[in-house]
């Protein structure tokens, strides 16, 4: 679960976006409240906040989310009692608040607005309050048994780590496989094995790397894995002799019907590519004689 946090002075337009009804708002939390629309709310708010006219910002907003699975299973009053968990945890018991559920999008999500100024005149401290927010809804989760913010990054984390390991798998077997002969081919047939490959090109036009989509995520080639940037790929892929020393004279390439620029250091590379050509030929026909 997420939770967000802030202050703000538009009380009453804000109040009226959480009570909209084309976005199926239902309240599920009520303190210290008896109107019935946002208007009458907001107005119970200012008679409190009259109270202090220093404080400009004087409503608490918050935004609590559930993960798109937990949401499906939470029912009004489990949603009341995130509610109720989390002002306590912020300790804002014992002031005007009001909290409704939205359902409007593919999961569920609460919006919660508290009265910054107590019954006393005092304003609560908002200091660090987004960071405050997001460790209270963290604790409720835990409380809850629900989903934190910080098993969602990690199950991200873990599912980038397996697409990772699928595109260099793909791209090991493209390499010894297929063995293609320059970068459409290398595209062409990495596109077969399901993994689309984006060539990354400046406002320059030139080639500054490739960039991998696969399995929604879309990632450079250093970060797939340190050997798939795109000087290591021109290393792997097998270029015609005349076509790299076209390629390293004029420092342009075709590239899938249109020609780039090439960086030096890509140019560096595929001249040691001819050389190393040029030195197994001599060496061989050295053997031979």
């Amino acid at each position: 679960m997420i939770g967000l946090g802030k202050s703000i002075s538009h009380t009453g337009a804000s109040m009226g976006y959480g009570w909209d009804q084309e976005k199926e708002a239902k309240v599920v939390f009520r303190e210290h409240l008896s109107g019935e629309k946002p208007k009458e709310i907001t107005q119970e708010f200012k008679i409190i906040q009259s109270q202090n006219h220093q404080c400009k910002k004087n409503t608490l907003s918050f935004v609590l989310s559930p993960t798109i699975e937990d949401g499906r299973e939470l029912k009004d009053k489990e949603l009341r009692e995130i509610t109720e968990r989390f002002i306590k945890e912020m300790k804002l018991l014992d002031r005007q608040a009001i909290g409704f559920v939205h359902k409007d999008k593919s999961h569920s999500h609460i919006h919660v607005y508290v009265n910054r100024i107590g019954f006393d005149g005092k304003a609560y401290k908002d200091n660090f309050i987004g960071k405050r927010s997001q460790q209270a809804a963290e604790r409720v989760a835990r409380q809850m048994g629900l989903t934190t913010v910080r098993e969602v990054q990690q199950q991200k984390l873990d599912s980038i780590k397996e697409v990772k390991s699928e595109i260099k798998q793909v791209h090991e077997n493209v390499i010894s496989d297929l063995k293609p002969k320059d970068f459409d081919q290398y595209i062409k047939f990495m596109k077969t094995n399901e993994v689309t490959v984006i060539p990354s090109i400046n406002k320059q036009n030139q080639l500054q790397g490739f960039r991998f989509e696969y399995k929604g995520q879309n990632l450079k080639g250093s970060e797939v894995h340190r050997s798939m940037s795109i000087n290591r790929i021109a290393q792997q892929i097998g270029f015609d002799k005349k076509v790299v020393q076209t390629i390293t004279n004029d420092n342009t390439l075709k590239l899938l019907g249109n020609t780039v620029h090439i960086s030096p250091n890509l140019a560096l590379t595929l001249a040691k590519k001819v050389l190393k050509i040029a030195v197994k030929k001599t060496i061989g026909l050295g053997m031979q004689i």
